[in-house]
């Protein structure tokens, strides 16, 4: 199972090379997989019919008992054939469907099967979060498959339609499930069905839930506006999703879940009444439409309202009568949705009131039609027509809100009848006063998929016996019945009879007099789904901009005031309440007096930030708090945490000072006095209760410190450093996870500034000799020597021709040249000393983006591009490349970021090892140092060019001539 599951997102993942090289023909290799898993399920019937199951589990989260589980039985049986069979021949119709010129047609293709792998999945899982998983999956996929037209409007706004109604029904079933699974202790679903929770508020909630999801991806009402939509999509998808998998979702979650669900009260009000009401509003509307894909689609709607209530009522023969029922619905409507594509095709248009004459032009398609048409409405001796005889019968017999629900269904089914005869007469049938409608010839190889469809749904009509035994088996999960029903095509003369007969006669007459019946339904019809979703998304979105104007006023400080208020209010609430101090240990003030000595300096920085105007003294102020807390580390022995803050203040600093050259000196908003008393008191309410806070959740521990624990785990591997052991292996999914949120906030900062490109590689060599931000800032001084008038000088930077002289720092200049490859050297040390000793990548690559800061201090952006020639993102890609890389190597032992450590000797070093632990740092260190990087040429390059550019420009205006550039030589030779 797991192998072919695998093998159709492989094949997906090669889908663009083999259309390429075969074009349309690559959709018959893309059909080997689901042809395989239809295969392999046809070979394992007589294992799930005896009522046998085929499992496999791999245990995903064990501490969550959350597992990859598979299990085939009877009902999976039935859906595995449906989605792999029929997959298998949409994609061989795709083939002559398409021609090797559609546009995207790779995407399309590989999309198509990834969802046929995902289905698969889907109706396999034997596990609530994995089975979610998958249902999300098909969701996405759906998604692609509907919006492949993108370009078109209509195409886009009914693929977001579709995920937006899915989505949000799987987020309210994953809820459900969550509630289930805790409810009843375990995911496993055979295992919740076997010994389901005992029915109270909490599992009733979670039922409602669940099937808000599977009405949702059913298309059941209210959620049956997005299907019509749907069929913005090419006929293959509307062929394979909407008739065969993604459709039947709902509905087979709706029967797995059925057998231990249907006797809590919520179910069975809510699957009958939406699925009865489905079925009626569905066939009424289809009665009106002129489009052969919109006629199906609500015909669809319809089907699966009835299925829906099948499934769900709960007991035997209705189960039993669903399962057929399902059969035979995928086995009719998508050999309809195939022809319709067929008729398009050759005729080019799908409007039933300019088909005329087409059953004449094309009569292999008509047979192929009426077949899968007759099936649809009932007419024996097809497949259909036992289905419903079933279905009629377990409702006849069934309880009083069933016969309720019989009396629906007939009327459900006359409407049936109604809508496929205006489907048969309006595509093939001539009309009066119309001229037929000239049609080219189609293939065998395009009419047979639905011609093999429409044939099985004709052969398994008197053969419907042979599937009494495989549903049998999963109808015997329900109840049994007094008398339990089996299926055959003729069950005599009845009453079941006597409805299908009283069904088709009234189908019969609602088409013949269809034209006061579509002048009646467009007389009484209510405002469409459609047209409801509309008004409401633009409600939302009206409201969505009134309340952004109005909370979002562009002041931070209003912004951040918001914040520490509501912090404020719900906190002192909280400690208001549980009063948790009581009993709490009183906090010392200190453990030393210098701790209170640089507490009291860092106090008064910070109140000094409160009264500045100026931005500069604010970043100074704002620093000398953060390297107070340093300090503080300093003082209570944590030399790792000092050394990280240290860096990162300094990195910081530097980041807001480059910043600052593009903002008034002064800060902008005005703040009245009132004001500023009102900020300081919050301001100091907020600490004091966030200090609270904290010293309350410290005094709260009740389980001993792990600390010494850590130590002696660090010390049993011949290590020192606790911190970092921490960061690199004990807590290392935590590292890594931050690793991936630190690169994405610098890549989403940095792009905001390069919204163009995002490399300085590419700039002229012509621009070092020009004007630059670092020679801008005041005229060109005159007297200096020029040429040979004086002697050459040693040039300590790459880019020293680039400064005007009189900005130039040499000592500056020479510190940095002369530091540079020492604080590398400095990093790399302290990137592999940290085992033993402070250090880590984190801090490491911090020293290196430090070394490249001050050569940009030194010489500006060209000297930046000359210190690091390459890309940013190169550093973070590998850096996060190598992270994973490690983490996934844990998996030969079987669990992610599994720890390998290697001993061995070396001539003239000695002993050595090194651990996967180091190179998981050694991947933060890169990353780290892209990141500082791809900071500094954003901040400080970018700003740079647009200070240039804008220099340029004033010039430009003014007329006034550029600096005259250094004779050639007089910089010398970079050092």
């Amino acid at each position: 199972m797991t192998a072919l599951i695998v093998c159709h997102f492989v094949l997906a993942a090669f889908a663009r090379p083999l259309v390429r090289a075969l074009g349309r023909r690559a959709f018959v290799v893309l059909a080997l997989p689901p042809a395989a898993a239809t295969v392999w399920a046809a070979t394992q019937w007589n294992t799930a019919a005896s009522g046998s199951a085929v499992t496999w589990t791999w245990r995903w989260m064990p501490a969550y008992d959350v597992t990859v589980a598979l299990r085939f039985d009877a009902l999976a049986e039935l859906m595995v054939l449906l989605a792999a069979g029929i997959g298998t021949l949409v994609l061989l119709y795709c083939a002559s469907y398409f021609t090797d010129g559609t546009p995207q047609l790779a995407g399309f293709a590989g999309n198509l099967l990834a969802f046929a792998g995902a289905m698969l999945a889907l109706v396999l899982a034997d596990d609530l979060i994995s089975l979610y998983v998958f249902w999300e999956l098909t969701t996405v996929f759906s998604f692609l498959l509907i919006g492949y037209d993108s370009e078109q409007k209509h195409s886009r706004r009914s693929a977001l339609q579709a995920l937006t109604v899915t989505t949000l029904g799987g987020l309210a079933m994953l809820v459900g499930f969550l509630i289930i699974g805790q409810s009843a202790g375990t995911y496993r679903i055979s295992a919740i069905l076997a010994d389901p929770p005992r029915a109270g508020l909490a599992v009733s909630v979670a039922v409602v839930l669940i099937l808000c999801g599977a009405l949702s991806k059913s298309a059941i009402w209210p959620f049956s506006l997005w299907l019509p939509n749907a069929m913005a999509a090419p006929t293959p998808v509307s062929a394979y999703l909407h008739a065969a998998a993604m459709v039947k979702a709902g509905v087979y979650l709706v029967a797995r879940l059925a057998p231990g669900f249907a006797d809590v009260p919520v179910w069975r009000p809510v699957v009958i009444v939406l699925g009865a009401a489905t079925m009626l509003l569905g066939g009424w509307r289809a009665l009106r439409l002129n489009d052969l894909k919109l006629v199906l689609a609500y015909g669809t709607v319809s089907q699966l309202g009835f299925l829906t209530l099948l499934a769900g009522t709960g007991n035997r023969d209705t189960a039993l009568a669903a399962a057929v029922m399902i059969l035979g619905h995928a086995l009719f409507k998508a050999p309809l949705f195939l022809v319709t594509g067929i008729v398009d095709h050759a005729a080019g248009t799908r409007d039933l009131r300019r088909l005329s004459g087409v059953g004449r032009a094309l009569p292999h398609v008509c047979t192929v039609t009426v077949l899968a048409a007759a099936s649809m409405a009932a007419l024996p001796p097809l497949l259909g027509f036992a289905a419903k005889e079933a279905a009629f019968d377990a409702l006849l017999h069934g309880s009083t809100a069933d016969r309720w629900a019989l009396g629906i269904t007939v009327a459900g089914s006359a409407l049936t009848v109604a809508y496929t005869l205006r489907f048969v007469w309006g595509a093939f049938f001539r009309k009066p006063g119309a001229e037929d409608t000239p049609v080219h010839r189609v293939g065998w190889a395009f009419l047979a998929p639905p011609a093999l469809l429409a044939a099985c749904g004709l052969v398994l009509g008197p053969g419907v016996g042979w599937t009494d035994r495989l549903f049998g088996a999963y109808a015997d999960a329900f109840p049994p019945s007094a008398h339990p029903y089996h299926l055959a095509l003729w069950h005599g003369f009845g009453t079941a009879l006597l409805l299908s007969a009283v069904a088709t006669a009234g189908g019969v007459l609602l088409f013949t007099g269809r034209t006061t019946v579509t002048r009646l339904s467009r007389r009484i019809a209510w405002p469409t789904a459609d047209s409801v979703f509309g008004h409401l998304l633009l409600g939302l979105e009206r409201f969505s901009l009134q309340l952004t104007g109005f909370v979002q006023r562009g002041s931070l400080s209003v912004y951040l005031a918001t914040t520490l208020l509501v912090m404020l209010a719900g906190q002192l609430t909280v400690l208001g309440v549980d009063r948790p101090w009581r009993g709490a240990v009183a906090p010392r003030v200190w453990d030393v007096p210098l701790q209170g000595a640089v507490a009291l300096l860092t106090c008064a920085a910070a109140l000094c930030c409160l009264t500045v105007r100026r931005r500069m003294k604010a970043v100074v102020l704002a620093g000398l708090t953060g390297y107070g807390a340093a300090l503080l580390f300093v003082v209570q022995g944590g030399p790792d945490l000092a050394l990280t803050q240290f860096c990162v203040e300094t990195v910081s600093m530097i980041v807001s000072v480059l910043v600052l050259r593009r903002m008034p000196v002064h800060f902008q908003e005005s703040v009245s006095t009132w004001r500023r008393a009102v900020r300081i008191p919050v301001a100091l309410a907020a600490a004091a209760t966030l200090g609270v806070v904290v010293w309350v959740a410290s005094a709260a521990r009740t389980g001993a410190p792990a600390g010494a624990a850590m130590v002696e785990e660090v010390s049993h591997h011949g290590l020192k450093d606790v911190v970092a052991t921490i960061l690199v292996d004990l807590r290392s999914w935590d590292t890594m996870g931050e690793s991936a949120v630190l690169a994405a906030a610098a890549v989403g900062v940095t792009s905001l500034i390069y919204l163009h490109r995002r490399t300085e590689g590419s700039s002229l060599r012509e621009e070092v000799r020009g004007r630059t931000a670092w020679s801008l800032t005041a005229p060109g001084m005159t007297g200096l020597p020029h040429g040979d008038e004086g002697a050459p000088e040693r040039g300590w930077l790459a880019a020293g021709s680039t400064l005007a002289p009189e900005h130039r720092s040499i000592v500056f200049e020479v510190v940095a040249r002369l530091l540079f490859h020492p604080v590398l050297v400095l990093s790399v040390y302290l990137l592999f000393c940290a085992e033993n000793m402070p250090g880590g990548g984190f801090v490491a690559g911090l020293v290196a983006g430090l070394a490249l800061i001050t050569r940009y201090l030194a010489g500006g952006r060209f000297e930046l591009a000359e210190a690091a020639p390459l890309q940013p993102g190169l550093f973070t890609g590998l850096g996060l490349f190598l992270s994973t890389g490690v983490a996934l190597l844990g998996l030969a032992d079987g669990t992610v970021l599994h720890a390998w450590t290697h001993h061995g000797r070396l001539p003239l070093i000695g002993e050595y090892h090194i651990g996967t632990p180091v190179l998981f740092d050694f991947g933060v260190y890169l990353l780290v140092l892209g990141v500082v990087l791809d900071i500094v040429r954003a901040l400080g390059a970018k700003i740079d060019r647009q200070i240039e550019r804008a220099a340029a420009e004033q010039a430009a205006a003014a007329g006034t001539p550029a600096p005259p550039r250094p004779a050639p030589g007089t910089e010398g030779t970079p050092g």
